[in-house]
């Protein structure tokens, strides 16, 4: 179904109520992604006379290993700020099994020109009990006077994904049996094993104030899929893989990207204010090595508003993300769902991929206050809605799942206001969860 015959009423007035709704949220959720998305904002001049933000007066990790390891010491914490954060990479989920690694993020701004933009990067290895071996490199970096902006990432990977099936939890009543496999309401997990590799870099030029406009390329390949039970239509994967002509044990996704981008957030790491917008269209080709063609229209919408000026970081944040095909086909483990998104962080409560879709749309909402006044500790509560098309006469936005949650935050480099994110979140069909990972979802 194209994106055009919506029912945007329907859309609208639940966004309204969930962002009406989050500040009474107090659960938390999980997400098991492992990547993380630097987008760098520009820091606005200021229009009014707010409180202005003293990190000498704040309180991180780096702080704290002074205060133990040396702790008759003065600190200049202001100028020996270090840009770069380090932490281990842990985690447990019945998905991935124990996980260990590292995790590592960067920000610094090039040139001196005061209104260049924040550039980050990103990286992670780990391995988990279950033989999952993830690494990623991430960046996102702006030339002096934001006249270019690189963004882009490497992942190689030998993974397993779970699958749960095509839509959104809506039962299926009638149907072939292979239907009911695809839709699969009773939400079994089947394990995917296979080795991921991806490339994708875009470039942008900035075109007027806070207004970019890019272009690149990704590939996605995928070999050496297999799951158990994957005899003819015995899985969800199978069924669709022998519906849209894709092979059961590889794929590649690769194509074109188009990109308009406006963002006036005061930091990529944190933001305190101002609004993020990101629309795209991909178009995967044949002739680049793609194995079918297709065309998708994506959307990424973030709002940040401070609710104070003397504590700023007290903020109510607002995401919506969606993916939507225009034409073609897309390979099962690149439909657009739940984690999906570029920082693969959406749908905290559930499992990546525990919904998807050829149209998919996120929307989450959070509130985030200060637990101590040094600004070490901080606090969230947030809520999510998804919602997704099926084969089945399930539409977009008309059937949702929430997710809601709670948790913590560490002050791990206050110089570039990286956080130690810790939530536990809930999901419907028993989903609920820990995870732990670096900088805010969104």
């Amino acid at each position: 179904m194209h994106f055009t015959t919506l029912h945007k009423n329907n859309f609208l007035l639940t966004l309204l109520l969930l962002f009406m709704a989050v500040p009474m949220l107090t659960y938390a959720q999980t997400m098991p992604a492992d990547s993380l998305k630097a987008d760098s904002l520009r820091i606005k001049k200021k229009q009014s006379a707010p409180v202005k933000e003293n990190i000498n007066k704040q309180y991180d990790f780096g702080d704290l290993t002074r205060n133990i390891l040396h702790p008759k010491k003065e600190a200049d914490t202001l100028h020996k700020s270090s840009g770069i954060t380090i932490v281990p990479n842990v985690a447990a989920n019945p998905t991935i099994g124990a996980q260990l690694g590292i995790k590592a993020v960067a920000g610094r701004k090039l040139g001196t020109d005061p209104n260049t933009l924040l550039s980050v990067a990103a990286t992670s290895a780990s391995i988990t009990s279950k033989g999952i071996i993830y690494f990623y490199l991430n960046h996102n970096i702006f030339t002096p006077g934001n006249k270019w902006n690189f963004q882009g990432n490497i992942v190689a990977a030998k993974t397993v994904t779970p699958d749960y099936g095509l839509g959104i939890g809506r039962s299926i009543t009638d149907g072939s049996p292979a239907a009911k496999v695809l839709a699969d309401p009773a939400r079994k997990v089947y394990a995917i094993h296979s080795l991921y590799y991806n490339f994708r870099e875009k470039v942008y030029k900035e075109v007027a104030k806070n207004l970019f406009v890019g272009a690149g390329m990704s590939f996605e390949i995928r070999n050496s899929i297999s799951v158990k039970d994957t005899t003819n239509n015995a899985t969800p994967s199978s069924v669709y893989n022998n519906e849209h002509g894709f092979p059961q044990n590889h794929y590649a996704a690769d194509g074109f990207l188009f990109n308009v981008a406006y963002t006036t957030r005061d930091n990529p790491n944190r933001a305190y204010k101002g609004v993020y917008f990101d629309a795209g269209i991909r178009i995967n080709q044949t002739w680049v090595g793609s194995t079918k063609n297709s065309v998708q229209f994506t959307t990424d919408l973030r709002k940040y508003i401070s609710l104070s000026d003397i504590a700023p970081e007290t903020v109510l944040a607002f995401w919506n993300w969606g993916s939507y095909l225009v034409s073609g086909e897309i390979p099962y483990l690149e439909l657009p769902g739940t984690a999906r998104d570029g920082s693969f962080r959406s749908g905290r409560g559930y499992t990546s991929q525990y919904f998807k879709g050829t149209q998919f749309n996120d929307t989450e909402a959070e509130f985030r206050f200060p637990i101590l006044a040094n600004k070490f500790l901080s606090g969230v509560a947030f809520g999510s809605l998804q919602t997704a098309n099926d084969e089945h006469g399930t539409k977009l936005f008309q059937v949702f799942q929430p997710g809601y949650g709670a948790g913590l935050r560490v002050l791990f480099n206050k110089a570039t206001r990286t956080n130690l994110a810790l939530d536990y979140a809930f999901g419907r069909f028993g989903n609920k969860g820990f995870f732990l990972n670096l900088n805010e979802s969104f």
